[in-house]
Order: C-alpha cells, then sequence, then structure tokens
C-alpha cells in the first residue's frame, strides 16, 4: 500500500500533526493532575500500542523487527519514549505548560550541536547562526527577571523538561547513524510497547500500584493522547515524510510550539507572557536559520561536479 498523498493534504496532514503535538502539553499537565507522571505515560503508551498494531496490520506494515533494527528500538523507546516523555510529565507538574513547550522543543538545538561532536557533522554558517539564536530564546527563559531562581520547583520543573530535551536530541543524534532495515513506522509498535513495559515497572517501583479516581474526562484526555497525540501522530509523520520535502516537513513542525502556547492559554487559561513569546520566537527563528541553511548547503553539495 502507497500512503503518499497530495502535497495539499500532506500540508493538511501536517498541521493536524503540529496541532495534536502542541495540544498535548496542556493535556498532559491537565492528566498528571489526577494521575503520577510514570503511569500516565506508561497508560498512553499502552493506548497508543493497542492502536498501532491493527493500524499497522491494515497497512500491510507490521513486522517482527530484524537485528539490525534492534538497537535503534531500544534507543527510540528508551531516550524519546520512556526519558523524554516522562521528564515532561514530570516537568510539568511544576512548570506552565507554555514554558514547557518552548523548553522541549529546543531540542534541534543540541541536536546539531551533538552531531557535531558524535557524528562529526559541520557546523555551517547558518547552523552556528540558528544555534546561537536558538540559545538567545533559552537565555530569556532562564533570565532571573523571567525565572524566579528562589523558587525550587520552577527550577527544578524547567530542568526537567530541559533534560528531556537532552533524551531527545541523544536519540535524534543516535537515529541520524542508524543504517534503517526496517522503516521507522514498522518499528514505532515495538517502541511503544517496550516504553509501556519499561514504564509500568517504573512506575510501579516509583510509584506505587496505580490508584485513579476516574472520570470522563479524565478517561478522555488519556485517549486523546495515546491515540491522537501518539500513535495516530506517528502514522500521520510516516505519512507526511513520504509526501512532503524534509525541509517542509521541519519548518512546519515549527507551528506546535506556537500552537501549544496558544491552546495552553485556551483549555487551562495560561497567561499569555511577552516574553514566552519572545523566546519562542527566538528559538524558532534559530531553527529555521539552521534548517533553510542546511538545505542551501545541500543543494549546493549537490550540485557541484
Amino acid at each position: 500500500m502507497d500512503p503518499s498523498l497530495s502535497p495539499r493534504s500532506a500540508i493538511a496532514l501536517l498541521a493536524v500533526i503540529a496541532l495534536a503535538w502542541g495540544t498535548n502539553y496542556p493535556v498532559t499537565k491537565m492528566i498528571v493532575h489526577d494521575i503520577a507522571p510514570l503511569w500516565s505515560t506508561a497508560l498512553r503508551c499502552a493506548i497508543a500500542a493497542g492502536v498501532l498494531a491493527p493500524l499497522l496490520w491494515w497497512q500491510g506494515d507490521f513486522i517482527i523487527p530484524k537485528r539490525g533494527d534492534l538497537p535503534v528500538v531500544l534507543s527510540t523507546s528508551l531516550l524519546h519514549m520512556v526519558a523524554f516523555s516522562a521528564l515532561i510529565a514530570a516537568g510539568l507538574q511544576f512548570v506552565p505548560a507554555n514554558r514547557a513547550i518552548v523548553l522541549g522543543y529546543s531540542t534541534p538545538i543540541w541536536v546539531a550541536i551533538g552531531a557535531r561532536i558524535f557524528l562529526s557533522e559541520r557546523i555551517t554558517r547558518g547552523r552556528a547562526l540558528g544555534i546561537g539564536t536558538g540559545l538567545a530564546g533559552l537565555a530569556v527563559i532562564f533570565n532571573p527577571a523571567v525565572l524566579d531562581w528562589s523558587n525550587r520547583s520552577d527550577l527544578l520543573g524547567s530542568g526537567l523538561i530541559l533534560l528531556a530535551a537532552f533524551c531527545w536530541a541523544a536519540n535524534i543524534v543516535y537515529v541520524r547513524s542508524h543504517r534503517w532495515i526496517s522503516t521507522p513506522f514498522q518499528l514505532v509498535f515495538w517502541q511503544v510497547l517496550l516504553a509501556a513495559g519499561v514504564l509500568s515497572t517504573l512506575a510501579w517501583l516509583c510509584e506505587g500500584t496505580l490508584h485513579v479516581s476516574w472520570s470522563p474526562s479524565l478517561a478522555g484526555l488519556l485517549l486523546y493522547s495515546g491515540i491522537i497525540c501518539t500513535a495516530l501522530a506517528h502514522w500521520a509523520m510516516a505519512v507526511v515524510n513520504r509526501s512532503l520535502p524534509a525541509v517542509t516537513t521541519s519548518l512546519g513542525l515549527l507551528a506546535t510550539p506556537v500552537l501549544g502556547i496558544v491552546s495552553a492559554a485556551v483549555v487551562i487559561h495560561e497567561p499569555l507572557v511577552p516574553s514566552l513569546f519572545l523566546a519562542v520566537a527566538l528559538i524558532i527563528g534559530g531553527i529555521a536559520i539552521g534548517t533553510v541553511g542546511d538545505a542551501r548547503g545541500t543543494r549546493s553539495a549537490a550540485a557541484k561536479p
């Protein structure tokens, strides 16, 4: 089955992904109000696994991972789906969702630095400008005039979110060097299944037995996070990646933090702070500069005889 779409349909689907991932931050913040972070993330992954299995089967993409793909299954599952997701959920107990999404989406900055250290990728002029601009955005967030350094909860929450971004970046750096046998989408079920098992074990050890006062709204939030923000978003990304150029996809996803800030204001009534918009503008601007610069450099290199 060829899942590619027309450019117009693919861009519409990309907008849905950005909206899903953006709204997942305020949704997660509401969930961790009633369910401990590790358990909430484990439940989300379990729901996603239950949706992805029949979806992959229907598309003819359900496989048993090859031995050569086991390292990327472990890396993505443990660094992204376990560490990143759990740290985000934990950090959201202490910081607003709008700050969390801006810090979380600083990931490409650390990817550029990590790729230089571990993959010997050249830091072009565009990348260097992008990294500097993005770091300026982080400096705005951690400015003592914006962040109360005497508030340990604020510092802890912000630190957990930043650590989550480091974990996601580490996974992306490894994925860049991995020699794929199967496609990323064919492996995503096994990644979320492993994450659900690891997170459930950690939750039982660290947070004790799961105790939840269930309500229709809480169940709906978990289903939305597991089905829309995790399972279907991964399926949609696989389709979009086959239908649009990588630069278009990367730039389109930059709408995610903006949509996250707006959704946090609408859904959980977080204030729209001017300094946060300055920070997100600098971080998004830095990522865009680096992305466009890399694309131009690739085209120039390809044009040389």
